[in-house]
């Protein structure tokens, strides 16, 4: 590799992992700073319910909404104005007049963060076609870290500044993601770099994920025009829905009811936070692990089996002995959402070329977070109306099912284009 190629791969390497360090910050910096922020723009209890279903929303109309427009531009040029997008918003919300606009510029905000989240998988698949596995556990992890620092620093920046200065810093770091990015499409412009589709890996470069029979057949040595893909028709499209739909609502719920839960069982409101905190650690771990170790297996589904008893020992023993033995329920219902990850890595190992990747990454993340907005108020409403835990836990078992169907369908070893080859005539 020359030093000017080497140079791209390490613009590409930073842009990727400081982009995925910005995709969660302009949310969860929001909710330490509630009740400060009521006081200069007041926030009813419906109001802040609006709010925290909207990151989920947005990225789900907006991820949904990507892969058309993948179609009119560059991945590279898309992640730049997607990351624009979120400057605007997290900028524009902290100066506007009443709540209705802090609204409307959060949304703004999170779809640039929901397109991010779809252009991310495909550019690692585009530039990193035989890292995919450790690429994945890289950004994934940083999404991880880059969820964790706002919520902790939102409130000790607010003290010293005020919530303004709290909530737009944030977009600082999106600033800094942008300058690998421009700097790339620079370079590009002077000496355009060829399409990666359909051509082998250099000599003595192996793909990470093993490539076995004419079925995972990803490289050719002739480019072959793409197949139409209507992903509505695809059961791949809708296995990865399922999977990573349901995992995120699984996700989001708890993080919305499990203090509440553990505070119901007689813990104090700090103890309940600290195992908050837990679950939420468990992340960094997983995003690091599950994506090279997945990377290695033909068919990785008998690790989603392992995740899924996790959830489901977790979840019996929140429900039946929330406060005894808690830490271990939390770290049990922890490693569930290893499952995360785990379709991240499958949205590239899946598909064979980065355009393929776009859509299934639009479409599975598009409806799996439409999906997912379900979760904390389905758990909520049924809370209320049965007046005990049981029925929001046996609403979370039955998606824990539709997760494991999805899981099974997503991790066989077929890709997506396949889904639409032209069926063999028969006698």
């Amino acid at each position: 590799m020359n030093a000017k190629k080497q140079q791209k791969m390490w613009l590409f390497a930073a842009g990727i992992i400081l982009t995925a360090l910005t995709l969660r910050g302009a949310v969860t910096v929001v909710p330490p700073l509630i009740s400060t922020i009521d006081t200069d723009l007041p926030l009813s209890p419906a109001t802040i319910g609006i709010l925290g279903m909207l990151p989920t929303a947005a990225f789900g109309l907006f991820g949904f909404l990507t892969p058309y427009v993948i179609r009119l531009a560059s991945l590279e040029k898309l992640i730049v104005a997607s990351i624009l997008l979120g400057i605007v918003g997290q900028v524009a919300r902290v100066m506007v007049p009443g709540t209705p606009l802090f609204l409307v510029f959060s949304v703004v905000a999170f779809g640039g963060l929901g397109a991010g989240n779809v252009l991310l998988p495909p550019l690692v698949k585009k530039h990193f076609p035989t890292k995919i596995g450790l690429m994945t556990a890289v950004y994934v992890t940083a999404i991880s870290i880059g969820t964790a620092l706002p919520a902790q620093l939102a409130v000790p920046m607010a003290d010293a500044t005020n919530w303004q200065f709290s909530l737009a810093s944030w977009a600082g770091i999106s600033t800094i993601a942008l300058i690998p990015w421009l700097m790339a499409l620079f370079s590009q412009r002077n000496t355009p770099v060829p399409p990666y589709v359909g051509q082998p890996p250099a000599a003595g470069d192996q793909p990470d994920a093993p490539v076995q029979g004419p079925e995972l057949e990803v490289y050719s040595a002739v480019i072959a025009p793409a197949p139409k893909m209507n992903l509505w028709r695809s059961p791949t499209a809708w296995g990865l829905t399922f999977m990573f739909g349901c995992t995120s609502l699984n996700t989001y719920a708890m993080f919305a009811w499990l203090p509440e839960i553990l505070s119901q069982a007689g813990l104090d409101r700090a103890h309940a936070g600290s195992m908050l905190a837990l679950f939420g650690a468990l992340g960094l771990p997983l995003s690091l692990c599950i994506p090279i170790i997945a990377a290695k297996m033909r068919n990785p589904f008998p690790a989603v089996v392992v995740m899924l008893g996790c959830f489901v020992i977790g979840y019996l023993g929140l429900l039946l002995s929330p406060a005894t033995g808690t830490w271990i329920w939390v770290v049990f219902t922890g490693l569930g959402p290893g499952t995360f990850p785990l379709a991240l890595l499958l949205i590239n190992h899946r598909t064979r070329t980065h355009e393929g990747a776009g859509a299934l990454s639009g479409f599975g993340q598009g409806m799996g977070y439409t999906l997912a907005c379900t979760g904390p108020l389905f758990f909520g409403l049924l809370r209320q109306w049965t007046g005990s835990w049981t029925g929001p836990f046996v609403f979370l078992f039955a998606t824990l099912f539709l997760l494991g169907t999805g899981a099974w369908i997503i991790c066989r070893p077929r890709m997506l284009e396949d889904d639409f080859e032209p069926r063999a005539a028969t006698s």
